[in-house]
């Protein structure tokens, strides 16, 4: 198994010494499994569409121009 020394932000380290009994490097390890497991099956799913990049930008802006309406944040 390979080994990985992390960064964290000064606000984010006080929080975990204030909860040692959490197994962080766990936390840390599941976290990176469930983005690799996204990845890997939006890896799967766009080795399948034939929609171009900017086909997917223009959809995308759709859904964001809707998300934005249903909460008021565009007329």
């Amino acid at each position: 198994m390979g080994n990985m020394t992390l960064a964290v932000p000064e606000d984010l380290h006080k929080i975990m010494d204030r909860h040692r009994d959490v197994k962080w490097t766990e936390v840390a390890r599941q976290a990176m499994w469930e983005k690799a497991r996204k990845l890997e099956l939006m890896d799967k799913l766009l080795t399948k569409s034939k929609l171009t990049e900017q086909d997917a930008e223009q959809i995308g802006n759709k859904i964001k121009h809707r998300i934005a309406k249903r909460h008021g944040l565009v007329k």
